[in-house]
């Protein structure tokens, strides 16, 4: 990678102007890929071009996974709320105002304004027709969507707060509950939905053959997956207006007695009774909340994009993932996709469907898929881009320099999983010696060097009332230590472990830098490997890695974003890690009214994260964004979020800037 060097020029100054960063080398084939042609067709530039990181895995607001993907399904859907762009307080968006909520803080009650309306719908016969209204009863179906178990979503749990719903999630079915019995569907059977034939009843009995015994050592995953196949197998007795039936899943059937003792039917899910679950539509317009507890942060929640509703008829016309191609999306929010080339770019209109149409001032968007961001920089340089979310690391002491760099610290923190289903990783001697045996504080000087701050903590700095207990520092020597305690002195007898991370330049790096810093101090074989984006969510949620590479950037102002993460059964905790004790203190601070005595139950879960080291985080991120002068709204914020609907850019000031720079 070639340095930046200083450059001169003819052409005058602009004001306040520094001078231009030569661009970086790179081939000139690299920067022609982006060059915008389909089947020979040169087709206008966009309003406003930015690099998206990485390629988009989906659009589907329950499956969308991180940054790249939440920028784009942020504006082909919309939720009941928003971020404000500025200070990031929750403003309506499919609402017409702040919820209504009740004396005990339980009850939340939200009108939906009358002109929401989805982008172009069509009929069941694929022709266009005019748009409908977004219902309640859409969020209504959105949410039981999420929460559906064969959903597969990882963010169901930011609906856990709402009574039953995690119940619902997880298939938790007691005697004496109203149930929902599916029985098996013979079309569509590969899709959850649209649902096959629903009985309801009360639940009278549960069958249940011997549990399985536990193998010695048995992890926690493990468990969950032995508990699972069991569960597959118990016999449901349900009352179904006066008359009781035996419902089972394939699995129950081949464990039945024979003769059965009853006639039993062939059932896909028993669930408790979606409407035990507290989400009502009252009427078109109404949707009625109710949480388990108090929740002072829930509208915070409601502004994020897994929350946003999806167009019923149009998932259950198509399936997942059909539905989400770019022929067949049908979106609320204030732009519409309509071009999509892998690894190239996607392209957005600003949708005439949407309430706010008129505030919205850009017309088309382009979101490129530029993985390096040394090509992500030249191109910016060159003109090619508006906006950029991240610079080479090699060069931020230059470009911390310019006008247009846009840094501010934020809500989230770099870590590492460390997957506790395998040896050695199940020892938590090995993980804390892991962790010891790593110099962040060097690691971010030499790699990061942009502002970030090394992690003392998981949780990241700068939420009011709350600070974390202090990590354990670098120590090499008790890391060997602990490393020998557990059977591996000096590594010895220790397998290779393998570190996967997503393709970055600076992932690769820090990788790097773990590979040598535990082979020199602990005796360790490490190998690498990286993966695209999508197949390494993939990887980690199937639990095939040793150790992983990981972030998180606050959902909401809350530590409770970050802690709950690694909650047993999270979707989200995807190290195998369970604490009983953990679990409670969440469970615990959720029903806690006093912010200060809510704070001390966060930090007391928090510390036993950093003793038992299921992550190791490494740094605290700040944004390092660099932004045209000419685009217009675009404010730091405290989780890094810049609403696209929020941009406009300054036509006469860009013409200027450009031709003074040369790029025009």
């Amino acid at each position: 990678m070639s340095a930046l060097v200083r450059c001169t020029s003819a052409r005058p100054p602009m004001p306040d102007r520094v001078c231009k960063l030569a661009l970086l080398a790179v081939p000139l084939a690299v920067l022609a890929v982006f060059a915008w042609a389909v089947s020979g067709e040169r087709r206008p530039a966009a309003d406003f071009t930015f690099v998206n990181e990485t390629e988009i895995f989906s659009v589907d607001p329950a499956i969308a996974h991180g940054q790249p993907e939440g920028r784009i399904v942020n504006v082909l859907f919309e939720g009941l709320y928003r971020y404000h762009h500025e200070t990031m307080a929750p403003k309506p968006g499919v609402a017409e105002a702040l919820p209504e909520i009740s004396a005990d803080g339980r009850v939340y009650t939200i009108r939906l304004r009358p002109d929401a309306r989805w982008s172009d719908d069509r009929d069941e016969y694929g022709k266009a027709k005019d748009s409908s209204p977004v219902t309640a009863y859409d969020f209504a179906w959105s949410w039981q969507r999420l929460l559906f178990p064969a959903t597969g979503s990882r963010n169901a749990q930011h609906l856990w707060h709402i009574k039953n719903a995690r119940r619902y999630t997880q298939g938790e079915v007691e005697i004496g509950d109203r149930v929902e019995v599916e029985l098996p569907k013979t079309e569509s059977a590969d899709q959850p939905f649209p649902r096959g034939e629903i009985l309801r009843g009360k639940l009278i009995a549960i069958d249940r053959p011997p549990e399985p015994p536990a193998p010695p050592d048995e992890l926690p995953d493990a468990r969950e997956q032995r508990l699972a196949e069991w569960r597959a197998t118990w016999i449901y007795d349900v009352d179904i207006n006066g008359e009781v039936k035996g419902f089972g899943k394939a699995a129950a059937m081949s464990h039945a007695p024979h003769p059965a003792p009853r006639a039993l039917t062939l059932c896909s899910h028993v669930l408790l009774d979606f409407r035990e679950v507290g989400i009502e539509a009252l009427d078109a317009r109404t949707l009625r909340v109710t949480l388990a507890q108090p929740t002072p942060y829930f509208t915070e929640i409601l502004c994020f994009y897994p929350t946003f509703p999806v167009h019923p008829p149009t998932v259950e016309r198509h399936g997942a993932p059909r539905w989400t191609r770019l022929e067949n999306v049908v979106g609320n929010g204030p732009y519409r996709m309509v071009f999509r080339r892998i690894r190239d770019r996607l392209r957005l209109t600003k949708s005439p469907t949407y309430w706010n149409a008129a505030r919205v001032d850009l017309d088309t968007i382009d979101a490129l898929a530029v993985t390096s961001r040394t090509t992500a920089l030249n191109m910016y340089l060159n003109g090619q881009v508006d906006w950029i979310a991240s610079v080479p690391d090699t060069v931020i002491d230059r470009v911390a320099q310019r006008p247009d760099y846009n840094s501010s610290t934020y809500l989230s923190v770099y870590f590492f999983r460390l997957n506790v289903r395998r040896k050695p990783l199940d020892d938590v001697r090995v993980r804390r010696a892991l962790d010891l045996a790593l110099d962040k504080r060097q690691l971010v000087a030499a790699i990061a060097r942009g502002g970030e701050k090394p992690a003392t903590a998981y949780v990241p700095p700068g939420m009011a009332g709350y600070t974390s207990p202090a990590a354990e520092e670098y120590n090499p020597e008790l890391a060997r230590k602990l490393l020998a305690e557990a059977g591996y002195p000096g590594g010895r007898g220790m397998r290779i472990i393998e570190l996967l991370y997503n393709k970055d330049e600076r992932h690769e790096r820090i990788a790097e830098v773990l590979q040598s810093d535990w082979k020199r101090n602990l005796g360790i074989d490490v190998k690498l490997r990286n993966e695209e984006w999508g197949i390494y969510l993939n990887t980690i949620h199937k639990g095939e890695y040793d150790i992983a590479r990981g972030g998180w950037i606050g959902d909401y102002v809350d530590p409770n974003t970050f802690l709950e993460l690694f909650i047993t059964g999270g979707e989200n905790n995807e190290t195998g890690w369970s604490n009983a004790e953990y679990d409670r203190l969440i469970a615990e601070a959720a029903t806690t009214a006093d912010g200060a005595e809510r704070a001390n139950i966060l930090k007391r879960a928090e510390a036993i994260v950093l003793a038992e080291r299921p992550i190791i985080p490494l740094y605290f991120y700040v944004s390092k964004n660099m932004v045209r002068p000419y685009v217009k709204g675009f404010h730091s914020t405290p989780l890094d979020v810049h609403p696209l609907e929020m941009l406009r850019v300054d036509q006469a000031e860009k013409d200027r800037y450009l031709r003074v720079e040369g790029l025009r």
